[in-house]
């Protein structure tokens, strides 16, 4: 996946985060709804864990940082 791609993808998720603030997806589902790979998705996700937008839950799932 190249950079471009990959910042492009990563604000696509962002942006859908924020249009559902309770989404909860585990990275298998996360692959399937934005057709992503397992490695280029767990890493899109683990860099927006990283600036805080996201956040890890005990079940393995990601959700919004700010989210309850």
């Amino acid at each position: 996946m190249e950079e471009t791609s990959i910042a492009q993808t990563a604000q696509r998720i962002q942006g859908e985060y924020r249009e559902m603030p309770g989404l909860s997806l585990t990275p298998e589902q996360a692959r399937r709804l934005w057709g992503l790979d397992e490695v280029a998705c767990v890493a899109i996700l683990d860099v927006l864990v990283d600036l805080q937008f996201l956040r890890r839950t005990t079940r393995g799932s990601y959700v919004r940082r700010d989210a309850a």
